[in-house]
């Protein structure tokens, strides 16, 4: 999509006109639009929070969308999908966007659900997708470096969106160590990649146990973004889930839980496209990402129940579901976390089904531990872009649930607080602040969501940017 701030004048532009009229604002004769069409299409203005209302003029159609003075970011980005829908069906599919009394923060709003609802992944489809071909932003509806921010974030997400899109035919662990290594190479961020042969020397239990069963070999993706001047002593370290795809391994998922199971590494794709995007903005702080990477197959000598394995740390943890695999790695990565010793850490992850039956496909599951300030700063930020946090305790009673009685813990207990006891294994192998987050129900779609998409959504990801914007 070619995307430009300049003057749009609805006369003269040669595509579709979207205006965005705010509270009473009517007066659009200046903008050439004739009172009876206004007239007109206020009459059949709704009652919702935002109304798109649409007049078709031959092959170009004029948007008006009509705010009550009630609406949210939210009705602005599903605003801005419905009329990216509307345009890829016709034959010309240019955009102008002017602002009537809308605020800059709505126009941005509406801009990036447009822009985010036009991606697809095509990329193996011999009839391609239908896109935007240019989307005109009137310069006085919006600020260019704000623009440009957003555009560099945006770009971000679609790469973020590939590679959880992206079968693990194509993209295993170690080619996905590589697309790494080239994109911080692009960035100017430092990348080092171990091998197999450094996981087993670092006695990395976890992500060996799951990776047994598999041809692929094992990698482990350390990424370090530190500019010449940080506000940071010590590092933010962001931590992602790279199950390049889970089968369940020998505790095998039934098939209407198999697919999308390409859609398990969404974590580690999310901590780094989070990473690379502080690096585009050039943000003051020191940002390491450290992304353990495998898939978790039933093959060769995989790892069973009863199986007993020592983790990076030299826990011991017995193995009571092979389908309880993410928080094995994790707890590696966590631990080799601990060298850096950071002000906080946060990990993602699509890690539990307990978490997106509990909240459903509106948020993340979150867990905190002596991380009450940085936690509360990032439920802030997910009200402000919209992808919002619900926190989850985690009382110490808790650990009673994956108590063992051969060896230090298990990984995974019952099914009551599934969400929970999997954050309290991974609070073990912790000794700073620290924050769970549990994408499991918004990292993938199966049904169009708007802005989000069909499939990998990047849900999470301009929730971290933001907050280390304004960590």
């Amino acid at each position: 999509m070619n995307i430009k701030i300049k003057t749009v004048n609805p006369a003269k532009f040669d595509g579709h006109i979207v205006v965005l009229v705010s509270g009473k604002h009517t007066d659009l004769e200046p903008l050439g639009i004739d009172k009876q069409e206004v007239k007109a299409m206020l009459k059949r203005r709704s009652n919702k929070h935002i109304h798109v209302n649409t007049l078709t003029r031959l092959d170009k159609n004029l948007y008006l969308i009509f705010d009550n003075g009630k609406s949210t970011v939210s009705d602005y980005h599903k605003a801005g999908a419905e009329v990216q829908q509307s345009v890829v069906a016709k034959p010309n599919r240019k955009v102008g966007v002017i602002a009537a009394g809308a605020h800059e923060e709505m126009c941005h709003a509406f801009v990036e659900g447009l822009v985010l609802n036009d991606y697809a992944f095509d990329k193996y489809r011999s009839k391609k997708a239908r896109h935007i071909e240019l989307l005109a932003i009137d310069k006085k509806s919006i600020k260019l470096p704000a623009l440009e921010a957003s555009m560099s974030l945006w770009q971000r997400m679609e790469q973020c969106r590939n590679w959880v899109n992206e079968p693990v035919i194509n993209l295993n662990a170690p080619v996905f160590a590589n697309e790494l290594k080239a994109a911080a190479k692009a960035a100017g961020v430092r990348c080092t990649v171990l091998g197999q042969k450094q996981i087993e020397s670092l006695k990395m239990g976890g992500i060996l146990a799951v990776n047994r069963g598999s041809v692929d070999e094992a990698r482990l993706v350390v990424l370090e973004y530190k500019p010449a001047r940080c506000k940071n002593k010590k590092p933010v370290v962001l931590v992602g889930k790279g199950i390049m795809y889970d089968t369940g391994g020998l505790n095998i998922k039934p098939d209407e839980y198999m697919r999308e199971m390409k859609s398990d590494m969404a974590g580690a794709a999310t901590m780094a496209s989070a990473l690379f995007a502080a690096a585009d903005r050039k943000l003051s702080l020191h940002i390491i990402a450290i992304l353990p990477l495998t898939d978790n197959r039933p093959g060769f000598n995989a790892y069973a129940a009863d199986d007993i394995i020592t983790m990076h740390n030299g826990s011991t943890v017995e193995v009571v579901n092979t389908d309880a695999e993410g928080r094995l790695i994790l707890a590696d990565a966590l631990s080799y976390a601990r060298q850096y010793k950071p002000a906080l850490v946060i990990d993602a992850a699509t890690l539990t089904g307990a978490a997106a039956r509990a909240i459903g496909p509106f948020g993340i599951a979150m867990m905190q531990k002596k991380a009450d300030a940085a936690a509360k700063k990032l439920r802030q930020c997910g009200e402000e872009v919209y992808e919002r946090l619900v926190e989850f305790p985690m009382w110490d009673e808790y650990n009673d649930l994956i108590k063992s009685d051969v060896a230090d813990i298990k990984n995974c207990g019952t099914a009551q607080a599934g969400c929970i006891t999997a954050a309290k294994f991974l609070e073990h192998f912790t000794n700073y602040p620290y924050i769970h987050l549990d994408i499991a129900g918004v990292a993938f779609f199966d049904k169009r969501v708007p802005m989000y998409g069909i499939g990998a959504s990047g849900y999470g990801l301009r929730l971290l940017v933001e907050f280390l914007e304004k960590y």
